[in-house]
């Protein structure tokens, strides 16, 4: 016969309950801090290959930099194809060697822009345009010479709506950039050869108003002649 079940009282059922929520809290305390541990080691991980990895990336935009020093002086001197490729014979590396192995460092972006000129100077403007677009380095000056030499492009293309287009993103970047005049001369010139003789003469005005004192306000009324206007 089974013994009867001994009835327990208010207080053993509160203790009873105390030890219940006890033993759940230790668990969850237990679960919880595995998960925090596993937390922490993983944010430390990431933490830890974060300042490899900006290391390792400093160490490459050196790296570049000195390679892109020794290069600069040959595409200066109009040297452009051995810029483009080197001179193993002097130890120079050349600019689209750099771009390969160091491109996204910052040193790396500069000698992409340098490759882009290069290219274009050797007429061979759908490198050109390539590495004119792929550029995506710091500083407004670099970014105002990128999108001006993507419309280069697309002008000796004769694709002259682009090219006003692109050289009115040039002179957008910065308002203190000392190239914006020139930068929006060529692009009223470029809306002249596709017909839009309106938007030509009010970059035209604007140079003669804002940088009368600049080389390319120097025959801004020739340039004005041309869009049927005499302002």
């Amino acid at each position: 016969m089974l013994a009867k079940r001994k009835k327990l009282s208010k207080r053993e059922m509160k203790e009873d309950k105390l030890v219940t929520y006890y033993y759940k809290a230790k668990d969850f305390a237990i679960e919880y801090q595995a998960k925090l541990l596993i937390g922490i080691g993983i944010l430390i991980v990431l933490v830890v290959a974060i300042v490899l990895m900006n290391q390792n990336s400093e160490k490459n935009n050196l790296k570049a930099n000195a390679l892109l020093s020794k290069v600069i002086p040959v595409f200066i001197s109009n040297q452009y194809e051995q810029a483009i490729d080197g001179i193993k014979s002097d130890g120079i590396t050349g600019l689209k060697q750099i771009v390969s192995d160091y491109g996204s460092t910052n040193a790396g972006e500069i000698a992409k822009l340098y490759l882009a000129k290069a290219y274009f100077y050797v007429r061979d403007y759908d490198n050109a345009m390539k590495y004119f677009k792929d550029f995506s380095g710091v500083g407004d000056i670099y970014k105002a010479a990128a999108y001006a030499g993507i419309a280069g492009c697309y002008e000796v293309k004769k694709d002259y709506s682009e090219a006003a287009s692109y050289y009115k993103k040039a002179f957008s970047v910065a308002k203190d950039n000392a190239n914006n005049p020139e930068y929006m001369l060529k692009a009223g010139i470029n809306y002249v050869n596709d017909g839009k003789n309106d938007d030509a003469r009010e970059l035209f005005i604007k140079i003669k108003e804002d940088y009368k004192n600049t080389t390319a306000a120097y025959n801004i009324d020739r340039y004005m002649a041309m869009t049927g206007g005499n302002n």
